[in-house]
């Protein structure tokens, strides 16, 4: 998220503007792809990608991942070979790409991760193994339209479809559950994982630095949703069925803390949260405690709920 000027702001909402609008100054920055696709040269041919060399073409067959030096690896290349990378097309005709990190031999979870903002799956994917090895879980995530290899233009619907093809594709390309998927969405990346955990039952829901809506992030004393806001999480997180745990720092600079505490007060499925006290937007993963609610969470709750 990024902040604006006080003439941006005039200009953005004295139109009426519409949802789109908002969310393209409020929201997204994706960053200079960090990694490519390129086919994999292991594959027999029936399984080499058509239009090899092309993230933004068709998407069957094998990829392998190469990741550039500002993606900050912090891992072999055994690693990264064990990494399925892959591209499908979601319902508004962009291809997205798809990661899927084998963390934990005997996981009993795989988490859906939606990352956060000016950041693609390159920049990631150290993250993602480290956590994954840490909680004992798998990790799958994607890229959103206009993000690394992900063609299109970011865009809130475009959220929502990229959601919805990366967890179509982890049910059937992966055969996993619903019931053995937690939904994990950061900062710009709740926006997504709120709206699909509202419409399917998942074991559980992570969110992490959330916002409450767009135009509560730009006007702080928002008190209502507006008919042209966009991301309105305040509105659907009430209706997730599956345990919540919302994550949030004290002193975030981004989203105010009082975001966090409004959607907890308001999603009736929410677990104890975590406040990391004097965190910010992005060094809560620094905080002892936020693997220890983690784990605890992960390992202990979620059987309690099942």
């Amino acid at each position: 998220m990024n902040c604006l000027s006080f003439s941006e702001l005039c200009c953005l909402f004295c139109c009426p503007p519409c949802p789109g609008r908002i969310a393209a100054k409020l929201a997204f920055l994706p960053p200079e792809p960090t990694y490519s696709l390129l086919p994999d040269p292991e594959a027999p041919p029936s399984a080499r990608p058509r239009g090899a060399g092309r993230p933004g073409g068709p998407g069957e067959g094998r990829w392998k991942l190469q990741l550039s030096e500002r993606a900050e690896f912090q891992y072999s290349q055994r690693e990264l070979d064990t990494t399925d990378v892959f591209l499908t097309r979601s319902s508004r005709g962009n291809q997205v790409c798809c990661m899927y990190i084998r963390c934990a031999p005997n996981a009993r979870y795989t988490v859906l991760f939606s990352h956060g903002n000016a950041v693609d799956l390159g920049q990631m994917s150290s993250f993602y193994l480290g956590l994954g090895s840490r909680i004992n879980c798998n990790i799958f995530s994607y890229d959103y339209s206009g993000y690394g290899a992900s063609s299109g233009k970011p865009s809130e619907k475009n959220l929502y479809a990229d959601i919805d093809t990366a967890w179509h594709a982890l049910r059937t390309r992966y055969g996993i559950s619903p019931e053995s998927v937690i939904l994990y969405g950061q900062s710009i990346g709740t926006v997504p994982t709120v709206d699909l955990a509202s419409r399917y039952e998942c074991a559980a829901v992570i969110l992490h630095s959330a916002l409450t809506s767009g135009m509560r992030v730009a006007f702080p004393d928002t008190s209502k949703t507006y008919c042209f806001d966009a991301f309105p999480n305040i509105e659907k997180v009430s209706r997730i069925p599956s345990p919540v745990l919302i994550i949030h720092g004290t002193e975030d600079e981004v989203i105010d803390f009082s975001h966090g505490l409004a959607l907890y007060e308001r999603c009736p499925s929410a677990v104890e949260p975590l406040w990391v006290e004097g965190a910010g937007h992005n060094d809560i993963e620094l905080y002892s405690q936020y693997l220890e609610r983690l784990r605890r969470f992960i390992g202990q709750e979620l059987g309690q709920h099942a």
